[in-house]
């Protein structure tokens, strides 16, 4: 989804802007090959009712709404129910970005202006000012959703909310004892170890790692595995604390 144009509603003001996602997936991926031939293997769509191949334009979307009982929509049937503004993100309020827990981020869209852009600086200048951020609702492709319009340094970053719905939150009451000097302890582990955000110091090892071995295969080396240390436990609390802040 690159290059998504559309438009904020900012009250009456409409600001009209280009989308873009921020993360690119950076994994190495693999191919399901048959064993014996190292070929790719192909995925039907297969009716076992009707014991054939099922094509693309033969396909409906169903809802089961009992066992093996479906009621079936058409695709003008969902386009009906999608908001008025599908293609807009319509600001609803405008809010504190430390009242929404980081729990209900999911996607990151980087927001740029089209035209000749002086609205989107107001819009700018204006967040910055109140240091506040935009609660607006949108949808992308076929999902409805709320998110947070902020400024992000030069532009904006728009971010998807899930649902509260689709936040699953373990809610344990925990009342165990602890003591004075293990709260010491591990109040003092914590400033030790206290330090910065630092995004571009931390590097995905399991990636890095996989490239290697990969490179190392196409030119007919030995694949070395990772040298892994062996982490002495300790079960005993107040031994693990004093004997971290030792190391540190």
């Amino acid at each position: 989804m690159a290059n998504t144009h559309s438009s904020i509603n900012f009250g009456l003001v409409n600001i009209p802007i280009v989308m873009n996602p921020i993360i690119r997936n950076n994994d190495s991926t693999f191919n399901q090959l048959h064993e014996k031939c190292k070929k790719r293997i192909n995925y039907i769509k297969y009716c076992p009712t009707c014991k054939t191949k099922v094509s693309e334009k033969d396909i409906v979307k169903g809802f089961e709404y009992e066992k093996d009982k479906y009621i079936i929509f058409e695709k003008e049937e969902l386009n009906k129910l999608k908001p008025e503004n599908e293609h807009e993100k319509d600001i609803v309020s405008f809010i504190d970005l430390k009242s929404v827990d980081p729990i209900y981020f999911e996607k990151s869209y980087d927001i740029d202006y089209t035209g000749k852009g002086k609205a989107y600086y107001l819009f700018c200048e204006a967040l910055k000012k109140t240091k506040l951020v935009a609660l607006a609702k949108t949808v992308i492709g076929n999902k409805f959703y709320y998110c947070i319009l902020r400024f992000n340094k030069k532009n904006i970053i728009m971010t998807t909310l899930y649902f509260e719905e689709e936040v699953n939150i373990k809610e344990d009451n925990l009342n165990l004892k602890i003591t004075d000097k293990e709260l010491s302890l591990a109040v003092e582990l914590i400033k030790n170890l206290k330090g910065k955000f630092e995004p571009n110091k931390y590097k995905d090892e399991y990636q890095n790692n996989l490239k290697e071995a990969i490179n190392n295969k196409i030119e007919g080396k030995t694949i070395k595995g990772v040298k892994k240390k062996n982490k002495k436990k300790i079960n005993d609390l107040m031994e693990a604390l004093e004997k971290s802040l030792k190391e540190k």
